[in-house]
């Protein structure tokens, strides 16, 4: 077990929920994205932002699926310029 696995469990112990339930490679590609697609810390918020939605009931995949047509549609800034 890797040291991300291992806190993922034990997050979840802490919190009353099932770790097989996290699914942590979705949650990374999201975050990936908005870090991407807006900017470093907008990558914590979003996973947040999720948690939120999803335990008020919006589905997993289509909270998912919502925030990457978003972070599709964020307008680009070349901070090169």
């Amino acid at each position: 077990m890797n040291m991300l696995s291992e806190w993922t469990a034990a997050v979840c112990a802490e919190l009353g929920l099932d770790a097989g339930d996290c699914e942590r490679a979705v949650v990374l590609k999201v975050a990936r994205e908005s870090a991407t697609a807006v900017a470093r810390p907008a990558a914590p918020i979003t996973a947040f932002l999720l948690g939120v939605a999803v335990g008020r009931g919006v589905p997993s995949g289509e909270a998912v699926a919502r925030v990457h047509r978003l972070a599709d549609h964020w307008p680009r800034i070349d901070w090169r310029d």
